[in-house]
């Protein structure tokens, strides 16, 4: 069982950055890739990156990279997501979640977080 937390949410200027951070319980934080999601309202919940749980590896959605950043530190048990250069299109709740695969497909992930909120105003 993982338990995961988000924190780091808030509003922010375009262009502006935010790091977010979720943290894991559990002693097998490592054995999962740990991937990000987000969700804007009225839309559904979409890919953002995937860090392997080694954290030598990652991918990203087309939408963010080269300014979003995923990273982790196992021996916190803890993720984080580097935003930089937002818009306000990046506006919607952020998620984490764990699963035992690297990909994008939302139900490949078994442990979810409950999000934390990220507006950018124009």
């Amino acid at each position: 069982q993982v338990q995961l937390e988000e924190s780091g949410g808030g509003l922010v200027q375009a262009g502006g950055s935010l790091r977010l951070s979720c943290a894991a319980s559990g002693r097998t934080f490592s054995s999962y890739h740990m991937g990000w999601f987000r969700q804007a309202p009225g839309k559904e919940r979409e890919f953002v990156g995937v860090i392997s749980g080694s954290g030598g590896y990652t991918y990203y959605a087309d939408s963010v990279k080269g300014r979003f950043t995923c990273s982790r530190d196992n021996g916190k048990n803890t993720v984080y997501l580097q935003m930089n250069n937002l818009t306000p299109e990046d506006t919607a709740i952020y998620y984490c979640a764990a699963g035992p695969s690297m990909v994008r497909t939302i139900s490949e992930y078994i442990y979810w977080g409950q999000g934390t909120q990220v507006t950018v105003s124009s």
